[in-house]
């Protein structure tokens, strides 16, 4: 197993936590130095915020426990591609590498429909690799969806 498989397993973990909740099953992980410094799952329905997106409440506990919102050697793994809200929180908090599992044809912004996070007209731009876990990542929301249309 690699580095990128473990710590993608900890965010299919989380998107589990939110499956449990009736949520969309999207997780991720903010990993620094072999530790995950913040964590998070899509609390959109149970918070009723539109903001409450996995990347956006791990990168919210990342920089709690740093004390900092700079997020300087920090990896962000999660389940399914960033979307445009979560790729811009991403380039603002400094995010040094990303690793998504799942690409997301209908809001994904690093790599799908654009490239937000390579864009060198912003002052940063995070790296990122695809495709971790990938079969993993997609089963959780399609299975989700399907279970969501058959009731």
């Amino acid at each position: 197993m690699t580095e990128d498989e473990r710590w993608m397993r900890e965010a299919i973990h989380q998107a589990r936590l939110a499956e449990a909740i009736g949520e969309v099953p999207i997780g991720a992980v903010i990993v620094r130095d072999g530790v995950i410094i913040g964590a998070g799952h899509n609390l959109r329905e149970t918070e009723r915020d539109p903001t409450a997106h996995a990347e956006m409440i791990a990168i919210k506990q990342a920089s709690e426990a740093l004390q900092a919102w700079r997020l300087l050697g920090c990896t962000l793994y999660v389940t399914l591609e960033p979307c445009p809200m979560c790729a811009g929180a991403i380039l603002q908090s400094r995010v040094e590498r990303v690793v998504y599992g799942a690409a997301d044809p209908k809001a994904g912004c690093a790599g799908t429909l654009m490239d937000l996070l390579q864009d060198n007209r912003f002052n940063h731009v995070s790296p990122w690799d695809s495709g971790v876990l990938r079969e993993q990542c997609s089963a959780l929301l399609t299975d989700f969806f399907r279970r969501l249309r058959s009731r």
